[in-house]
């Protein structure tokens, strides 16, 4: 498979300047209509309401050191190690009538001090746009890019965590030991108002991951999907909001001489309740059909719920966001793929005016749509992490923080040895905002 570099988006830094200003629009009650979670693509940040700003220009600095007890394994004895990363960032966030735009670019450099031959290079580029092409019709392009041997040490990285409202669960990743990892989550969407309280809207996705090294992965694969969905909105009341949505996706998997390939199909209603302007629930649910075809085996067809429900809070010194789907998903690197259930959950309070700290909490489980001999039949996942942020002066801030994951797959060499992995971080970093147009 081969990974398609286009544009690079961090959605999760212009979420929230749209999520809330729909949000505000529909407490005001004029004739806006919001795109729910649901169906618009949209997360929900942890990012306090008094940080939120537009027309900045944004960079920094940071430095962090580590231990990793899990490296890398030695059969089935893990190795762990201290690392030292440093992490340049540079942003753009530009917020005009009808356009919103930002631009993120942060590469990352991680030295260990006992697998020197693990050194490695990291790299996050991205941009998030919305456009307003006539007072009822909006645009909006997003994608996410990453490219790390780490998924954890990009976690620690950023200090809020996002999480996603869609009714479209994207799978995460199986957390292996250090292996290059290329993530590619991509999205561009249209809505039209018709009406004072109707509007119809339009998404379609991709998403791609690629292993590099196949040996440094044994039992993990390439997969990546595609798919388009349409739905109808409409507003029952200044609060309140139902409506129905059609999904298809394209689901690929690429083990040894073998390519899996899954289509899926379907119809759910979704509510959306906004209590206010910074407050939201969202329920959804339907039918799900799937085809599935894995070379000279016999295709597997059949139905199966997709549900799901989520929520956000966004306040002055508490931001609060959890959400649980069960939906059809390519699997995350699995043999190919498989219904998943996944629940997350974050909270983050600011204890003094420079001091705040985080808890986020996630469970996933995975189970094959079409189960092969030979092959992992699935398994799930618990990830748990905590840390406090200390600001000192304008632009220095100091973090610490441990995240602690348990995994648990037959019929996956990579990770089967070793199940439980720990990582402590200490960092210190240096930013700056300047004003743009000021």
């Amino acid at each position: 498979m081969r990974l398609k570099f286009q544009f690079f988006f961090l959605a999760a830094l212009s979420v929230p300047l749209w999520a809330q200003t729909d949000a505000s629009q529909a407490s005001s009650g004029n004739g806006a209509m919001i795109t729910p979670a649901p169906v618009g693509g949209a997360a929900y940040s942890l990012g306090f309401a008094s940080e939120e700003r537009s027309n900045y220009l944004r960079g920094g600095l940071t430095f962090q050191s580590a231990y990793d007890d899990d490296v890398y394994s030695n059969g089935t004895v893990p190795v762990g190690s201290a690392s030292y990363s440093i992490y340049p960032t540079v942003g753009l966030d530009v917020a005009r009538p009808r356009t919103s735009f930002s631009l993120l670019y942060s590469p990352g450099f991680t030295f260990y001090q006992r697998a020197s031959s693990y050194n490695e290079s990291d790299e996050r580029l991205g941009v998030d746009f919305k456009y307003r092409l006539s007072p009822h019709v909006s645009m909006t392009v997003q994608d996410n890019f990453s490219q790390t041997s780490n998924l954890l040490s990009q976690q620690s990285v950023d200090s809020t965590t996002v999480i996603s409202g869609s009714s479209q669960l994207v799978s995460q990743p199986i957390v292996a030991p250090i292996a290059e990892v290329f993530r590619n989550v991509g999205s561009v969407g249209i809505s039209d108002q018709l009406g004072p309280n109707e509007m119809i809207g339009a998404n379609g996705s991709f998403t791609n991951l690629h292993y590099p090294q196949q040996s440094e992965v044994p039992g993990l694969y390439d997969s990546s999907s595609k798919g388009g969905s349409g739905y109808y909105n409409y507003r029952l009341s200044r609060q309140h909001y139902i409506g129905v949505t059609y999904q298809y996706q394209d689901l690929l998997a690429y083990p040894t001489g073998l390519q899996s390939q899954t289509q899926t199909h379907t119809v759910e209603l979704f509510y959306t309740f906004y209590a206010s302007s910074r407050l939201s629930f969202s329920f959804f649910g339907g039918p799900q059909y799937a085809d599935t075809e894995q070379g000279q085996f016999a295709a597997v067809k059949g139905w199966s719920p997709a549900a799901g429900a989520s929520f956000g809070w966004q306040a002055g010194h508490t931001s609060l966001a959890g959400s649980y789907s069960r939906a059809i998903t390519d699997g995350g690197g699995l043999v190919g793929a498989t219904h998943t259930n996944a629940g997350t959950a974050s909270i983050r309070q600011q204890v003094t005016r420079r001091l705040d700290a985080g808890v986020t909490g996630s469970y996933t489980e995975n189970s094959l749509v079409s189960p092969i001999a030979s092959y992992t039949q699935g398994g799930h996942a618990v990830q748990g992490s905590a840390s406090v942020h200390q600001e000192i002066g304008g632009h220095v801030g100091i973090q610490l923080g441990y995240t602690r994951v348990h995994q648990s797959y037959s019929g996956i060499a990579a990770i089967s040895g070793v199940p439980d992995r720990n990582r402590e971080w200490v960092s210190i970093s240096y930013s700056f905002v300047r004003p743009l147009g000021r």
